[in-house]
């Protein structure tokens, strides 16, 4: 029988007297821990496809714009990523051809990612196998997985999410 990591390390903290800390680091380590596995999951299923969560998210939004494009600052804002974060996603993207930069008509300043037929039909299929194989059985039973977004959502705003 192993022992699970965190518990040992929540009574190693208890034991080295820093228990008022104890369960907050052991819901911190947790929830990485928790954050790492369902990334490897993702990523199982988006690296055959050619796509990492951040491009598959910068995809997944544009499709669900209207015109299926936005201005490169928005999508940042959105995804609340460094702007330097979706120029990289976004040149990624253009070079696999599911992404072009257009400068705005009416602001010649603004360039917007919009995307292509071939980044729709990519966005598509990897969104029918993240269903499939990660957010259908997030790894909760689905009478659960309701209350712990609550209280995840509950605690982004306690850490100033908005």
């Amino acid at each position: 029988m192993t022992r699970d990591p965190i518990v040992e390390a929540h009574r190693q903290w208890v034991a080295h007297g820093w228990a008022e800390a104890a369960d907050g680091m052991a819901m911190v380590t947790s929830l990485v821990r928790a954050q790492q596995l369902l990334m490897e999951r993702i990523d199982a299923v988006l690296r055959p496809r050619g796509l990492t969560f951040a491009r598959y998210e910068v995809l997944r939004l544009l499709s669900f714009s209207r015109g299926a494009a936005m201005p490169m600052s928005r999508l940042g804002s959105l995804l609340q990523v460094h702007p330097t974060s979706v120029t990289s996603a976004v040149d990624r993207l253009v070079g696999q051809g599911y992404v072009e930069r257009v400068r705005s008509d009416e602001d010649k300043r603004v360039v917007r990612a919009v995307l292509t037929e071939a980044g729709r039909e990519s966005v598509e299929e990897a969104t029918l196998a993240l269903n499939r194989e990660v957010f259908e059985a997030p790894g909760l039973p689905a009478s659960e997985v309701r209350d712990l977004t609550d209280r995840l959502s509950a605690l982004r705003l306690g850490l100033g999410d908005s």
